[in-house]
């Protein structure tokens, strides 16, 4: 699990989170509020989506929040869950990452290719570490 991890906030310009995204070589990211909990996540498909648009339309970005174009709709794991079902809810939600929540804040980010390192590192039947 990814522990630093990098987050947006409603307020931020879309801009400015597609900066961020190419400075820290990230393909998104949670969306936290004061309290730490996920409301939303961004993600470069969001951000193309909005450029097209933009150029399409002929209207600027620079006044486009992050809030206006995030998905609020967050599946996300709990730190509990067993690698079966963190690898179901991949498939079935067809996602690249999710928050994972403890106590209803945000503790990290859990990528398909970290399940992967735990599958392969996970020995015995019942693929606990």
């Amino acid at each position: 699990m990814q522990k630093n991890i990098v987050t947006f906030t409603e307020e931020m310009s879309l801009v400015e989170a597609m900066k961020i995204m190419i400075q820290k070589k990230v393909s998104g990211g949670p969306f936290i509020n004061d309290k730490n909990e996920v409301i939303g996540v961004i993600s470069e498909g969001d951000c193309v989506k909005q450029i097209s648009d933009s150029r399409y339309y002929n209207m600027p970005m620079s006044d486009v929040s992050v809030g206006s174009k995030m998905s609020r709709n967050v599946q996300s794991i709990k730190t509990d869950e067993n690698v079966f079902d963190v690898a179901n809810k991949f498939l079935h939600f067809k996602r690249r990452r999710f928050p994972v929540i403890k106590d209803g804040k945000l503790v990290g980010l859990l990528s398909q290719k970290t399940l992967m390192k735990v599958a392969l590192e996970s020995t015995g039947n019942h693929w606990k570490k």
